[in-house]
């Protein structure tokens, strides 16, 4: 595949890469009875909790490693640290980035389990937990927007 154009305002880009900070800091705490990291570390028998366990044990870490080094080659990707615009046309104005092959793959798992962690933190287990008055779930709904973007892209 080659490389992937895709466009992002560069208010969407200082944005992003905070959740992204935020979320390598999760990665880095990998406190397991967070509901976020559990999320980011399914059980792999939810029928058989001593064996669901166990492969947690021997997988959570390098599972969560690679979400940390995949959220670290997004926010590379975003590049150089960008300061918050200062006024609506500054923040409107498009910076289109090119994303290779692997790139492209780490953003759709980054957006991906950003949302995870985003629906542990709002209680999101279905469609209908949703609450248009709340802005969190703005982010919420934003980072889905994104990823299906990236996912057309990839058709």
């Amino acid at each position: 595949m080659s490389e992937t154009a895709m466009a992002l305002t560069r208010i969407e880009t200082v944005n992003l890469a905070e959740l992204l900070r935020q979320f390598r800091e999760l990665m880095d705490a990998a406190d397991s009875a967070d509901p976020a990291v559990q999320r980011l570390t399914p059980d792999a028998y939810p029928d058989d909790a001593r064996s669901s366990r166990q492969f947690r044990d021997l997988t959570a870490s390098d599972l969560l490693a690679r979400r940390d080094a995949d959220a670290a080659a997004v926010l590379d990707s975003l590049g150089a640290p960008l300061a918050a615009p200062d006024n609506e046309t500054a923040a409107r104005e498009e910076i289109t980035l090119s994303l290779s092959a692997d790139q492209l793959e780490a953003w759709l798992r980054t957006l991906a389990a950003l949302r995870l962690v985003i629906a542990s933190r709002l209680g999101v287990t279905s469609e209908d937990d949703h609450d248009p008055s709340d802005p969190r779930y703005a982010v919420y709904e934003w980072l889905g927007y994104r990823l299906e973007m990236l996912i057309q892209l990839t058709e």
